[in-house]
């Protein structure tokens, strides 16, 4: 693929025209700068956007995000919808982390009166928050109670004590996909989650204390309850061993499924099912609980955040108390109603490292969201800026409701340990005034700066073309990592 195959529509829109390949069913729309596309034109990931347009009743056009970057199968920040019920649900076009996702919660402490002991809220959070490659979580659970957590997701954490209303009414979904089929998810992915309920993992995932760096809109940051130079706590994790090993044994099962139903694809990642198919129902149940597991994973260790915070602060504050300002995924496949070419869709939208940005009056978002749209959660990379961004009403007509998800790598994981030491990325990091705790030095160099995109000029991108809106930039203090 090179850049001259792209017509563009704009200084940050590009397409990839049917024409430009045979098999092609849509075309593709691309977000980004030019700056971007020369950052990603040696890996193929856009390759893997057209190779997505050939997936059975896929309708309008696949959608790539600036932070895109090569996946397995289909492209990191991309985003398809197939045709409810006969188009075909693919793992790979969801992802191996199912709702990998961003927990953000806020704090009326300013950065001025929790300077101090910053130190000791890392170390507590560090010790509360379990991570690491295989780690154990915070939590044990029964095989049976690991079942009704698969099913009801974080309202299970409700009823334990471990959440409030208030928290699934600012989660995505409340927390709780229906329909999530806890029998078929197999047993070796129930081994493989059982222990690591509230456990954070390694590679990009993190626990981060923020300060609210700079306010943009005073509004939706006001409803979203952030309030400039005051603390706040992000968390990004996922579905952990569960949901790698339900992607696992689902990818294994639908090449049979693929030969089935007489599927040809470009690319065996990307194999897929018919939706309506027993194979596509079953993968389609056990998506939802791996998913509801990762709901649960998140207001568990915001729980333990919550506790880390309270006992660093409570004898000199009040102002210790974190509310949750949202809780969004970015690998999930959703059955939603969009305008697709100028007719209302009922379609299944699969977003891998994409997130749901859906705009004012969207049906499915809470009383609190509807006049602000949602909050759109952004991580940068490790010791850089991340954003809060709001869903616009553009979202929803020109990208299937989504807007990015990250800055996006563009040096693997192999490339950044070559490249960058540990331990000094470690100096560098703290000499900024960050508190960094992690477990291998060898993890830390994988989530280097450089590995990644600039992450402001990501956001300008998307907010350029109108799929989200400015609303808070936050600055990382304290870094918690596997």
């Amino acid at each position: 693929m090179r850049i001259d195959d792209l017509i563009q529509i704009s200084d940050y829109e590009w397409e990839i025209p049917r024409r430009h390949r045979p098999d092609m069913r849509v075309p593709v729309r691309l977000f980004a700068s030019r700056q971007i596309l020369d950052q990603i034109m040696d890996d193929r990931s856009l390759e893997q956007a057209v190779n997505a347009t050939t997936l059975p009743g896929v309708v309008g056009s696949v959608v790539v995000m600036p932070d895109m970057h090569q996946g397995y199968g289909f492209p990191i920040g991309g985003v398809a919808a197939t045709e409810c019920p006969h188009g075909v649900i693919s793992p790979g076009a969801i992802g191996y982390d199912i709702n990998c996702g961003v927990r953000l919660l806020a704090s009326s402490l300013e950065l001025a009166q929790g300077q101090g002991k910053l130190d000791a809220l890392a170390d507590r959070i560090y010790a509360y928050c379990p991570s690491g490659v295989g780690k154990s979580g915070a939590l044990s659970v029964t095989a049976a109670e690991l079942d009704r957590l698969l099913r009801d997701g974080a309202a299970w954490a409700l009823k334990h004590g471990y959440a409030t209303e208030s928290d699934l009414e600012r989660t995505e979904d409340g927390g709780q996909l229906e329909g999530a089929m806890p029998d078929r998810v197999s047993e070796r992915a129930k081994t493989r989650g059982r222990p690591q309920v509230g456990s954070l993992g390694a590679g990009n995932h993190f626990l981060e204390v923020d300060v609210v760096d700079e306010i943009f809109d005073e509004q939706k940051a006001s409803s979203y309850g952030l309030q400039a130079g005051c603390l706040a706590i992000q968390i990004h994790c996922g579905s952990r061993g569960l949901g790698h090993q339900v992607c696992t044994d689902y990818v294994q099962q639908f090449q049979g499924a693929a030969r089935k139903y007489a599927i040809q694809l470009p690319d065996r990642e990307l194999v897929c099912a018919p939706m309506d198919s027993p194979e596509g129902q079953a993968y389609f149940g056990a998506m939802r609980a791996a998913a509801n597991f990762a709901f649960v994973n998140r207001q568990i260790l915001a729980h333990f955040a919550r506790r880390a915070f309270e006992d660093t602060y409570k004898s000199e504050t009040t102002r210790w108390h974190l509310s949750q300002v949202y809780d969004v995924a970015h690998n999930m496949g959703k059955l939603e109603q969009h305008m697709v070419d100028g007719q209302a869709m009922r379609v299944c939208v699969h977003r891998k490292g994409a997130t749901r940005a859906f705009g004012p009056d969207s049906p499915g978002l809470p009383s609190c969201f509807q006049k602000t749209g949602q909050p759109v959660l952004v991580p940068g990379s490790m010791g850089t800026a991340s954003w809060v961004l709001a869903g616009s009403t553009e979202s929803m007509l020109r990208s299937l409701g989504s807007t990015c998800h990250g800055a996006g790598r563009v040096w693997s994981r192999s490339k950044a340990k070559k490249e960058i030491r540990g331990d000094t990325l470690r100096r560098e990091l703290e000499a900024r005034g960050i508190s960094i705790r992690a477990g291998s030095m060898s993890g830390l160099a994988e989530e280097a700066p450089a590995a990644y995109k600039d992450v402001d000029v990501v956001v300008d991108t998307v907010v350029r073309v109108g799929i989200a809106v400015k609303v808070a930039r936050l600055r990382p203090v304290a870094v918690i990592k596997g």
